[in-house]
């Protein structure tokens, strides 16, 4: 199971996830942040309450990065170290900015 908490404050859209973002829960992620990355100049996912992310998961933040490099900058926070295990072995600790 993944919560997903969207605040957004004019271009700031800050999501926190708590849970698990797998096969199952990456396509709601995928959709929220399709409807949501309109007009957004700074993106802010904190992951302090991530317990796990899969692959499927890995593509929703490279393609939310994909997209935050066109129309502004995306930051990954409070990411577990579990969460940071898996960003090093998987080189997304060189592609997204991890604080």
């Amino acid at each position: 199971m993944l919560n997903i908490n969207k605040t957004l404050a004019e271009k700031d859209l800050n999501i926190s996830l708590e849970g698990r973002l797998d096969t199952m829960t990456a396509p709601d992620l995928e959709a929220q942040l399709s409807a949501s990355l309109g007009g957004v100049e700074n993106l802010v996912f904190d992951l302090a309450k991530l317990e796990y992310i899969s692959s499927a998961g890995l593509r929703v933040l490279l393609s939310a990065q994909k997209t935050m490099n066109k129309q502004g900058s995306m930051v990954v926070r409070n990411a577990t170290e579990e969460v940071k295990e898996i960003f090093e072995v998987t080189g997304f600790s060189d592609i997204l900015t991890i604080e």
